[in-house]
């Protein structure tokens, strides 16, 4: 199952990129997709946290939450940027985390890095190294609420 999942992602993904529907290219295209699915499974590198099959329901709302926090980080970042007069101060500090998983792990700390104005440097079992532009950001993630978010997928 999970095999199909990975090849159906890659041709979507290779028709949606290429932009060529004649018969040639689609037959490589399909080649392509069909060698890659078959290569990632002799590999053993098919599997519950490679193609996430479980996360698909949940996913979609938490990129709606997401890109929102992008937006309003966004917003400070360029109004920061813009006046002189609000506080710059950068600071690196540890963010305990409860994901268990790589996987989770690994959305965690893409999310706090698409988030402008902060920066996952390093990620450990249990927490993750942040570089934050300001206090604020700091005080956003240590909310809980995107963690809490990446944990409920």
């Amino acid at each position: 199952m999970h095999s199909l999942a990975l090849g159906a992602a890659l041709a979507a993904v290779w028709l949606l990129l290429s932009g060529y529907y004649d018969a040639m290219m689609l037959a490589f295209g399909a080649a392509s997709c069909l060698f890659a699915t078959w290569l990632a499974a002799r590999l053993d590198a098919v599997g519950h946290e490679s193609v996430p099959l479980h996360l698909w329901r949940r996913l979609p709302g938490y990129w709606v939450w997401l890109l929102a926090e992008i937006a309003k980080a966004n917003w400070d970042v360029g109004r920061r940027i813009l006046d002189p007069r609000l506080p710059i101060a950068p600071r690196l500090f540890e963010l305990p985390s409860r994901q268990r998983s790589d996987l989770t792990r690994v959305i965690l700390a893409n999310s706090i890095t698409l988030t402008p104005g902060t920066i996952a440097v390093d990620v450990r079992e249990g927490s993750v190294l942040v570089h934050a532009l300001t206090a604020e950001g700091q005080a956003a993630l240590e909310t809980g609420e995107m963690d809490a978010r990446v944990a409920a997928l």
